[in-house]
């Protein structure tokens, strides 16, 4: 059997996880030891920490001051399922569904709230039809697919006058992209992605037209306290102001200010997009030199430059078991330590997904192409083997 030469050149941080994704290029645990433990996030000094956060994102994601900025338990998951629950069903409503997040917030909508809902679907690498969308109704959309790779090129598809809401899931292009406010009126993220902080803690973000439908409209479901918005017929204003729905972990919190002040020191959004942009480049000009390899992506200016997913292609790969290669190289490369959770969504097509974010350096992406050429190599000889 061929034996193929292993590379010597290993990534410094082998992490390349979509979620969560690595920590800020230098990041130490010690540097947590400020951190306001044992406390209540209540106490003055509490909401402070909080509402740096609160600042600090408005200030480096350049959110208008009329917007509101929260932070709310569950991840993105939570953030966006806050605001289907407090402002659908006053209008239609559509979502946009081209990978398996926007399938499970279609689900919600339909099986949970029970609402009538146009489900505009596309393919793993496809867009839906994006002038076909009405936005008479309330939309919902994932401006990046963290599972496809596929994202929308920009805003320019959501109209200024538009009478429904759009409640955008933001959470594998925010600090990766210049996201267009004046056109989102929910928009929800999680610290681990770009930033690469910890799990469970979601921001919202409303837009004064999100913010009007809150007081002036009840829906007909109850609400649970974790998702609940509105207060005796008003915005909750505290928990736009520091004072979370339930204990925030003040751990995770300083963990986020770090990462936000990181942000800030390499330049700020353009700094953090730079990045972003830089690595998706090193990914792409590595797909172009090999034969065996093509983005999930199919239109190039609608690929994400954070969540970068590939699918195996050769003629000598035997019909039929491609998912197993897939996971024999995902699994060769672990093994090795040079590529950590690198495989494609479990419902997407089996390949590669490599996160690309801000927090990622260009120069661990470069280690890591020889070892996938070595590792794709080497697991398709043995796969012909014992198909032969």
């Amino acid at each position: 059997m061929i034996k193929f030469p292993r590379p010597e050149a290993r990534p410094a941080n082998p992490r390349f996880s979509s979620g969560p994704c690595p920590k800020p290029p230098n990041w130490k645990v010690e540097s947590l030891g400020t951190a306001f433990l044992g406390r209540s996030h209540r106490s003055r000094i509490g909401r402070v920490r909080l509402r740096q956060v609160i600042s600090q994102t408005r200030e480096l994601l350049k959110i208008p001051g009329e917007y509101r900025i929260g932070i709310v338990p569950g991840s993105d998951t939570g953030a966006i399922e806050a605001a289907m629950w407090s402002l659908l069903g006053r209008r239609g409503v559509e979502v946009l569904a081209w990978e398996s997040f926007g399938q499970d917030w279609a689900v919600d909508v339909t099986a949970q709230l029970k609402l009538d809902c146009k489900v505009k679907s596309a393919d793993y690498g496809l867009l839906p039809d994006l002038s076909q969308i009405d936005f008479n109704s309330d939309v919902i959309f994932a401006w990046n697919g963290t599972t496809s790779g596929v994202r929308v090129p920009d805003g320019n598809f959501i109209p200024s006058d538009r009478a429904g809401l759009t409640i955008c899931d933001a959470t594998s292009a925010v600090f990766a992209v210049d996201l267009p406010w004046d056109k989102l009126d929910a928009t929800t993220f999680s610290w681990q992605k770009a930033l690469g902080g910890e799990a469970a803690h979601g921001m919202l973000i409303l837009s004064p037209r999100a913010v009007e439908r809150i007081e002036s409209y009840s829906p007909p479901w109850p609400i649970p306290k974790l998702f609940r918005l509105n207060s005796r017929g008003k915005l909750n204003e505290g928990i736009f102001d520091g004072a979370t729905i339930n204990t925030p972990s003040m751990l995770c919190v300083e963990d986020c200010i770090l990462a936000l002040n990181w942000a800030r020191d390499i330049g700020g959004l353009s700094g953090m997009m730079e990045r972003a942009d830089r690595n998706a480049a090193a990914i792409d000009a590595f797909v172009n030199s090999v034969d065996w390899l093509k983005h999930l992506a199919q239109v190039p200016n609608t690929r994400s430059n954070t969540s970068v997913c590939l699918a195996f292609y050769n003629s000598k790969i035997p019909i039929g078991r491609e998912a197993e290669l897939a996971k024999s190289v995902v699994g060769r490369l672990a093994a090795e330590g040079v590529g950590l959770d690198i495989g494609s969504y479990r419902s997407a097509p089996p390949g590669l997904r490599i996160w690309s974010g801000p927090t990622v350096e260009t120069s661990d992406l470069q280690t890591l192409f020889p070892w996938v050429e070595w590792a794709f190599n080497t697991e398709l000889v043995a796969l012909t083997v014992t198909t032969n």
